[in-house]
């Protein structure tokens, strides 16, 4: 399996944010790359496929706005790093502002997603990451593997939260699409509902979404990820959430797992993106699942026994000493 990332990937170094009414230390760290990083060897270089697939994805507005945001945000006299503390939550619609504070707020779903110096180039980078894997399979590669960081499946079409400011997964999609690689399906494997990918493919029949995670009744996105999401329009039932309680181990995930696979096999998919979160360890700080190191292996073998050609996208993931082994009996799987 080759392996991807890119040192313009750690430019993104928050230093805080709000979590549980305190704000802490950033969690989404450059250590989490660093990890990955050292338990991995020959890492590939990343190719530069410009904005276009980005912008099949991502309103332009929302993409000049991650790109310009720190800079309003020094230009207001602030320092530091950008957060917001103003969300629309009704009639949110498209308006023109000359704050960044308003601009942020529109942008944004939560405060745990802060804009450094760093960031845009960073999500920029990350989202050229899980662009070049993918074109390994479309020259014939079974599986690759792209380090992306920030992660992405937070982040919907014009907003960012989660730690997630580009949704690399669904740029993936889109461009394995274009590409002629479809059917496509998701699956997202992270602790948290990934609420930005299923809406971006809501009402998309192309795009098959499963997502096992957290019950969102107990567990951040809260607002996403329930049982009874299934897409709307031309999109109906090509949505699939499987939330699990807190305290699930690798034989209660077991099958849901088979669920999902067996929905993504029977609608017909041909090309596979996996949104890999390792927060589902049983070590992991901010999650609260029981999921140990050979479970990752086990799940990896049943993904790759689909047979399809299979990205995997890092998402989560924070139990930092462990993280690397982890990614590393993931990515054994497909072997």
């Amino acid at each position: 399996m080759k392996l991807f990332f890119d040192d313009r990937q750690t430019g993104h170094a928050p230093e805080r944010e709000l979590h549980n009414g305190e704000f802490v230390p950033y969690a989404e760290s450059i250590d989490r790359l660093q990890s990955i990083v050292a338990a991995l060897d020959d890492w590939q270089p990343v190719r530069d496929f410009g904005r276009e697939p980005l912008l099949a994805v991502h309103d332009p507005a929302y993409v000049a706005f991650l790109e310009r945001a720190h800079d309003d945000w020094l230009t207001a006299g602030r320092s530091g790093d950008a957060i917001g503390y103003s969300f629309p939550i009704v009639r949110r619609r498209p308006l023109r502002f000359n704050r960044i504070d308003a601009d942020i707020g529109a942008y944004s779903f939560d405060a745990s997603t802060p804009i450094a110096a760093g960031t845009w180039t960073s999500a920029y980078w990350s989202a050229q990451c899980a662009l070049t894997a993918l074109d390994r399979l479309n020259e014939g590669d079974a599986h690759a593997f792209a380090l992306c960081r920030p992660p992405g499946h937070h982040a919907g079409r014009d907003y960012m939260g989660g730690y997630c400011y580009l949704n690399n997964a669904a740029i993936a999609a889109r461009h394995a699409q274009a590409l002629g690689l479809g059917p496509i399906a998701i699956l997202d494997v992270d602790y948290h509902h990934g609420n930005g990918t299923q809406d971006i493919f809501y009402e998309d029949p192309a795009i098959f979404f499963a997502s096992i995670h957290a019950d969102p009744v107990t567990d951040y996105p809260f607002y996403w990820g329930h049982a009874d999401e299934c897409g709307e329009g031309a999109g109906e039932g090509a949505t699939l959430n499987l939330p699990l309680p807190r305290g699930t181990d690798g034989a209660a995930y077991r099958p849901a797992l088979d669920t999902a696979l067996r929905a993504i096999a029977a609608w017909g998919a041909r090309c596979l993106i996996v949104s890999f979160g390792a927060d589902t360890f049983s070590g992991d700080p901010i999650s609260n699942f029981k999921l140990e190191r050979q479970d990752y292996t086990t799940m990896a073998r049943v993904i790759a026994d689909l047979g399809l050609p299979t990205l995997v996208v890092m998402e989560g993931g924070y139990a930092v000493g462990d993280l690397g082994r982890n990614v590393a009996a993931f990515l054994a799987g497909f072997d």
